[in-house]
Order: structure tokens, then sequence, then C-alpha cells
């Protein structure tokens, strides 16, 4: 039998959010740190702004990792990862490059603890199965999944504008049953929830960090001609269209 002691019994490190056997600790206060860095540490503590850290509890099942997100592991857990040779390490170094994650997403498996990095980013914890056609993901919120959780990459309705538009062309998509770990620039707390049915939303800028896969996404004119866009001083904004749910970052 294996303890571990200082970490979940520790009174400076709290769980703030669990869903299944995903749990997310908070450090209270950061202690690591030298006498130059007190004073900005004070006052990133009186603003919540606090080291964080994921914990995944497997039960003879598995999990994924972002690339390098794995700190320490627990017990009986095998990690390796899903290539099949280099033609398939080719394929996704090409997904990861056009979606922005990383290419290898290696996948720890058995009975035992994954501890993750830890991250002054906010984490979000969503089940997947509660997102009509999966929940796309903005580039670089993936941190970790379920095992059960599959991964495809998907597209804009249309090229020419994404490019003239500066964005991505391609996303990352979670599909299945599961819990997605994700990495926000904004608390949960702060996240603008947007639930659309037969109806269509435009944000001028990446400020949607997931979105349900059932809607269309594309990069249009805000205005129908090109004398309009100038006018209102809009250029191109991301449109989505159909029923499914937003999540939106007030900031970025």
């Amino acid at each position: 039998m294996v303890s571990v002691n200082n970490f979940f019994n520790n009174p400076n490190i709290k769980m703030i959010a669990q869903e299944g056997n995903v749990k997310v600790m908070e450090y209270q206060k950061d202690y690591t740190m030298n006498p130059m860095a007190a004073q900005p540490l004070f006052y990133c503590d009186k603003m919540g702004v606090r080291k964080r850290q994921v914990t995944i509890e497997l039960k003879n099942t598995s999990c994924i990792l972002s690339a390098g997100a794995m700190q320490w592991t627990l017990g009986n857990v095998q990690a390796q990862t899903d290539l099949k040779g280099v033609g398939d390490f080719l394929g996704k170094a090409i997904k990861g490059s056009v979606t922005g994650e990383s290419a290898i997403k290696p996948l720890y498996q058995g009975n035992g603890l994954v501890v993750l990095e830890p991250t002054y980013k906010y984490i979000l914890l969503e089940n997947v199965e509660n997102w009509a056609g999966g929940m796309v993901l903005d580039d670089g919120m993936f941190l970790a999944c379920d095992g059960t959780v599959q991964q495809k990459v998907v597209r804009r309705s249309n090229f020419s504008s994404a490019i003239a538009g500066g964005e991505g062309l391609f996303n990352l998509a979670l599909i299945g049953k599961g819990v997605a770990v994700l990495e926000s620039p904004v608390p949960r707390e702060e996240l603008i929830e947007i639930n659309l049915e037969n109806d269509v939303i435009k944000i001028d800028g990446n400020y949607a960090v997931a979105w349900s896969g059932t809607l269309q996404f594309t990069t249009e004119r805000s205005s129908k001609s090109l004398i309009g866009s100038a006018a209102t001083g809009e250029g191109l904004v991301n449109v989505y269209r159909g029923t499914g749910k937003i999540l939106m970052a007030p900031v970025r």
C-alpha cells in the first residue's frame, strides 16, 4: 500500500472541481518563491491567480494527455503512444500543426494516479457527451481527456475567408463519452454560455473557446458588402449557425 502525504491532506492544497475521476487541486498560497517574487505573488493571490494541478485516478481505465503534461504517476500505470508507424506519425504531425495542439498525445492506462504539471491557467472539466455532436476546441485548449474520448480534426466550411481573416483552418474535436480537461484563459465563472436554437451568432475575434460539433462554423464579412464592412469598422467575423452550445470568453 502506497500513501501520498502532504498533497491530498495538505490544508494549502484545496480541491476546487471534480468530474468523474478527474480532480482539480488549487494551491491557496505559493510558497515556492524567492524574495524578489514575493510582491507580485502577493497581488496574484489577492486576484485569485493561483497554481492549479489536475489529478486523474485510473481504475482499469485510461486517459490521454497533451505531450509533456504529465508530472508524476503512482501505481501500476503504463504509458504508450498510439503511433502505428512512420506514416501515422507524419499524419499526426500534420494534424497537430494545423490545430495548434501537440502531435503526439500519450495514453496512460492501468490502476493508479496520474498527476499533471501545475499551471496558472484556469481548468475546465467538461463532460463531452453533454455537447451535441461533440465539442470543438479553439487552439491550445486541450490538456487531457478520458481514454474513451475520440479525437478528430474538423475544418471550417469556407477556406478562403478563414485565410483572409488570419484564423486557423482546422480545430480539434472531441467526441464520445468521458471527461475533457481544458486550459482556459479565464475562469469558468466568466465564460459566457450561449445556447443556439436554429439561430446564428457572429463574433469578432477568436473569443469562442469551445462549441458544439453540430454548429456550422465559417468566417464571413460583417456586412454583405465591402463598403458596409468598412463603414461598421469591422472586417471578418466568426459565424456559428445551427443548434448547439458555445462557450465564449469576454477577453483573450
